[in-house]
């Protein structure tokens, strides 16, 4: 890995972790980990050119079919790439479907980039991550052998205490609060060879007092109610949060910060 790195360009693709959700603006829409690398990118690099091709809900066949060739055909320095885990989630999973499509996107992605980053996605600790675990760390497995014979580098949220923090995460218990995705850019962007502007991301938010019983009921029934039970919806019923929704900067263009 390089230190004091200089790239000139980023293109990340995947699915709702790098659009961004849950670090919602003002306006309404989502910043994320990738934004924030990027402004950081820019900051070093005048005329620096960023695109986000992550859509929510996308699974790594659709990645695979609807991002990957875009990115490649794009030439920048760095492509980031993180799937796979919205698959492993369902209740049916061909893992072996799962690491050959993923074995596909990097035979693809590697060589049309100076740098391609991949990642061991973090996992919120609770009952979910116990359930999957296995086939989560399946999937990361397959994301270190394929990092190590196309040489990418891999930023391994999942062994961050930080990141299993439940306070990390946004109440639909999915996708990481505002501090949780600056973490994510902060474990990036060191990743990259850049200078640590945080050198303890790793290290886990001072303890608190667990919530009483009362306030746990209440957030486990608004839980369900707003997303376990919608999610389940969609599931039965073969939809997507993200059908029919475009990438968020699908071009590859000179960062701006948003509302500049």
């Amino acid at each position: 890995m390089q230190t004091n790195a200089t790239y000139t360009s980023l293109v990340a693709i995947g699915d709702s972790f790098t659009e961004g959700m849950s670090d919602r603006l003002p306006d309404g829409s989502y910043r994320g980990w990738a934004d924030l690398l990027a402004a950081r990118m820019a900051a070093r690099t005048p005329g620096f050119r960023y695109a986000n091709l992550a859509v929510r809900g996308k699974l790594i066949g659709q990645i695979v079919a609807e991002q990957v060739d875009v990115a490649a055909a794009m030439q920048p320095d760095v492509i980031t790439l993180v799937g796979g885990l919205n698959d492993t989630l369902r209740p049916k999973c061909d893992m072996g479907q799962v690491r050959g499509l993923l074995e596909e996107a990097v035979e693809r992605l590697a060589p049309a980039c100076k740098q391609l980053v991949l990642m061991r996605s973090p996992g919120r600790q609770g009952p979910v991550l116990a359930r999957f675990r296995p086939r989560m760390e399946e999937l990361f497995a397959c994301v270190d052998d394929l990092a190590s014979r196309h040489g990418a580098l891999v930023v391994d949220l999942y062994g961050a205490p930080s990141l299993g923090d439940p306070r990390m995460w946004d109440v639909d218990r999915l996708h990481l609060t505002g501090e949780g995705h600056r973490r994510v850019a902060e474990a990036v962007w060191q990743t990259l060879g850049y200078d640590p502007e945080d050198a303890d991301w790793r290290t886990p938010m001072p303890p608190s007092a667990p919530p009483g019983w009362g306030a746990r009921r209440t957030a486990d029934a608004r839980f369900a109610r707003q997303y376990l039970l919608p999610w389940i919806g969609r599931r039965l019923t073969g939809r997507s949060s993200g059908d029919g929704r475009p990438a968020k900067r699908p071009d590859l263009l000179p960062y701006e910060t948003p509302g500049a």
